[in-house]
This record gives structure tokens, C-alpha cells and sequence, in this order.
């Protein structure tokens, strides 16, 4: 079967969780999942879940706390590559048949690696690899290279009404 690669991009809220939901749907029909989180470091709940599911699914995060609120440290930098170079190998290898690259457009917007890299490494994939890149602010190169591409759009949210982010839901 041919893979393809998805992006999951835009200002509203989904972009992970449809992640998750694509990686269970590959755990239920016997592939193997390697899901990676940029940026994010900190336990959110989906880590529980994924982690249940390990051995099919493995999780890594590459990122050393919370979101990045202004410039990324020489550390965030070096998680970052390092998680991107592990991964490469990943690939090269045939190890997984499905690679979340979570949070991806995030590490790139704050040049954590570069677009060139990132697109080097997935467009090297095998055939039969699926490749889900997700968050805000996809940048064109990588949209030119994606097979499908979804825009999460905000319409309305309750975080403008001082609702603070709930466990479970929103982490």
C-alpha cells in the first residue's frame, strides 16, 4: 500500500488529537507507529494513552517543557535536531509504517531545524511509509510536498472567554 504524506495545520484546535486518531486506526489494522512531539516535553494525557499501546506505538517528545514562548534556547535546538536526525534513521530503515512528526511546523517556525532538512528526510521515505506532519503555521514548501492537507480553522473558542485549558481535554 502506498503512503502518503498529511499535514495537519491552521489556528484551530485538532491538529494532534486527529493525529492520535489516525495512529490508532493504524495500531487497529497491524502497523507499527513512531509518534514524535517537537516542542512539547511536559506529560499531557495523550502520552498515558500512547504509551498503552506501546509496542505498536512508540512516543518520543522532543521538546523540554511547554510551547516555546519566545526564543528557543540552544537546548530547545539541539532536542529538536537530535529528535530529527533519530527519525531520519527511523525512516531510512523501513522501522515504522507511520510517523507523526507532531508539532513539526512549530519546531519550524521557530527554526529549530531547518524546512530543507525536514523535507530531505520525508520526501526519502519508503513507499509504503505514511508521513503525518502537524501544527500551526505550515510553511509553503511543505504544503507543496503533502498529498493532503488539512486546515484546522478556529471559528470560536472558549479560551477567549478566560476558560483555562482542562486535563483531558485540552492537555
Amino acid at each position: 500500500m502506498k503512503g502518503f504524506i498529511q499535514v495537519y495545520t491552521g489556528n484551530g484546535k485538532g491538529k494532534t488529537t486527529a493525529a492520535i486518531g489516525l495512529s490508532i486506526r493504524a495500531v487497529g489494522a497491524g502497523k507499527k507507529v513512531f509518534f514524535a512531539q517537537f516542542v512539547k516535553g511536559k506529560p499531557y494525557s495523550e502520552i498515558t494513552v500512547l504509551q498503552k499501546l506501546s509496542p505498536t506505538i512508540t512516543l518520543k517528545q522532543y521538546g523540554l517543557g511547554c510551547f516555546i514562548e519566545k526564543e528557543p534556547t540552544k537546548a530547545d535546538i539541539e532536542s529538536a535536531q537530535k529528535g530529527l536526525q533519530e527519525i531520519k534513521k527511523f525512516i531510512q530503515a523501513a522501522s515504522y509504517d507511520v510517523i507523526v512528526l507532531d508539532e513539526a511546523n512549530i519546531a519550524l517556525f521557530f527554526n529549530l531545524f531547518s524546512v530543507k532538512d525536514l523535507i530531505k528526510i520525508v520526501q526519502s521515505k519508503p513507499p509504503e511509509t505514511e508521513i503525518i506532519i502537524t501544527g500551526r503555521y505550515a510553511p509553503e514548501e511543505i504544503i507543496a510536498i503533502a498529498d493532503l492537507v488539512t486546515e484546522m480553522k478556529e471559528v470560536k473558542h472558549y479560551y477567549n472567554s478566560s476558560i483555562e485549558a482542562r486535563k483531558g481535554i485540552e492537555f
